[in-house]
């Protein structure tokens, strides 16, 4: 077994404490993200591992996503903890989404630990051809508009 000495969080261990804390209640509450492009739409992943589905709310006011969970810790009321590395508490990430996406048709499901959302490209910002004709009619040009 490869033990790794990280001095930081020795220090937060014990800080922690001496303050009496625990460190599950101090951890960071932070979500690795990744974020794509897939054609008409975007796709975000975000780590979620051991989060109560119940506990997922995704909201939209606005332009702004905001994403909270909650991750309890199961243990015995009477446990001593030899080691409490896993973060427990509240979550929150707020994403700021641009214009042209179609707020409405989000989809969200959460699998194996990671919350997957899909967010369309509005119908008026998809590229689309516009026709080009001349004045006489005989000859068309095909033009190309992005959104």
């Amino acid at each position: 077994m490869a033990v790794v000495f990280d001095p930081f969080r020795e220090m937060d261990r014990l800080t922690a404490q001496m303050w009496g804390g625990q460190t599950a209640t101090r951890a960071p509450r932070w979500m690795p993200m990744d974020l794509y492009r897939a054609g008409d739409h975007y796709v975000v992943n975000i780590d979620l591992p051991g989060v109560d589905p119940g506990s997922i709310d995704v909201d939209v006011d606005g332009n702004t996503l905001t994403i909270r969970a909650e991750r309890t810790l199961r243990g015995e009321e009477e446990a001593e903890w030899i080691a409490q590395e896993r973060p427990s508490g509240s979550y929150m990430r707020q994403l700021s989404l641009g214009e042209g996406l179609d707020l409405d048709q989000i989809h969200a499901h959460y699998e194996n630990g990671v919350l997957s959302m899909t967010i369309p490209v509005s119908e008026q910002a998809k590229p689309r051809k516009i026709e080009v004709q001349s004045r006489g009619g005989q000859q068309q040009i095909q033009g190309t508009v992005t959104g």
